[in-house]
């Protein structure tokens, strides 16, 4: 008997990761957005004004509530339109929507309802009255057309970040500093980095110098630099530079590793305490298997008694 072979089910295909792409950061477009974001802002508070007082009018007479019900229209889908181009879709989006059209639909439904009631009638007039001032304080203190809009839009950065003063080397660790440490704000404003040494794998020294010749270098506060660097406190240490004044200071940040030279360790750490006033001129280390190691190292008091 014949058989059919079934198709074997495809091999699912596993999803591809997320793509991070790095926007470049152009200190010109920033500007744009901050002042398109200043130029909507005010454009805001004018509608809110305009609004208040098209529902004033509207307490009196209602001559004026075609064109503000016109203008509150062309208004909130105007900027509904702009909010929701090249926007993603999702809950967000939705969220987002409904606070940009709180205003204008709280408008409408005012202007609209001053039509329904008589014009004068003490008790629709005092109701009508209250929720306006309800609606001015609550869209000129919330926004919620401005908290919408940030929902889908971050707001640009308040200040770009650009060296406060001349790079004075093109290491790194300078234009890291220059770019988050020397702005205004920043934790030295004013300054740049200069003579950076590193003193370890994990460590490592540099001059902090005032940008502008003559002023000192501001306190920096090593709580602030140990967040922004994200380096323990006690491995961040701040001095002055022997022989220098106040426009430069030392920079240290990280343990510095011990040396693997001997004679520095014999001087640091056996020459003080068992052998003091010696000095390791000769190691002399052999094969394992027989030979003596020799260490010799002469001693610098007897030798300068003798020279005297």
């Amino acid at each position: 008997m014949a058989t059919t072979a079934t198709p074997s089910r495809a091999a699912k295909v596993p999803a591809l990761p997320p793509l991070e792409v790095e926007l470049p950061h152009w200190p010109a477009l920033n500007r744009a957005r901050r002042r398109l974001a200043a130029v909507r802002s005010a454009t805001g508070r004018l509608a809110t004004l305009a609004g208040a007082c098209a529902g004033a009018c509207g307490l009196f007479t209602g001559a004026l509530a075609g064109a503000g019900l016109l203008a509150d229209a062309a208004l909130t889908l105007g900027g509904l339109a702009t909010l929701r181009l090249w926007k993603p879709e999702g809950q967000q989006r939705a969220v987002a929507t409904a606070l940009y059209l709180t205003p204008g639909a709280g408008l409408a439904a005012l202007l609209i309802g001053q039509q329904l009631t008589p014009v004068m009638h003490p008790v629709a007039t005092t109701v009508e009255a209250a929720a306006l001032m309800a609606w001015t304080v609550g869209v000129w203190v919330v926004r919620p057309a401005e908290v919408g809009r940030r929902m889908l839009t971050p707001p640009a950065p308040a200040a770009d970040l650009v060296p406060a003063g001349p790079l004075v080397s093109d290491h790194p660790a300078a234009q890291w500093w220059a770019a988050k440490a020397a702005v205004k704000g920043g934790v030295a404003p004013n300054t740049v980095l200069d003579a950076i040494e590193p003193t370890g794998p994990r460590s490592m020294r540099a001059v902090v110098r005032a940008a502008v010749a003559g002023e000192p270098v501001p306190d920096i506060s090593i709580r602030r630099l140990s967040a922004l660097m994200d380096i323990p406190e006690d491995e961040i240490a701040i001095d002055s530079v022997p022989g220098r004044g106040a426009g430069v200071r030392l920079l240290k940040v990280g343990n510095p590793e011990e040396t693997a030279d001997l004679a520095t360790r014999w001087a640091k750490h056996v020459a003080p305490k068992a052998m003091p006033g010696t000095v390791l001129t000769e190691v002399q280390i052999g094969t394992p298997g027989g030979e003596v190691r020799t260490i010799a190292a002469t001693n610098t008091t007897t030798q300068n008694q003798e020279d005297a």
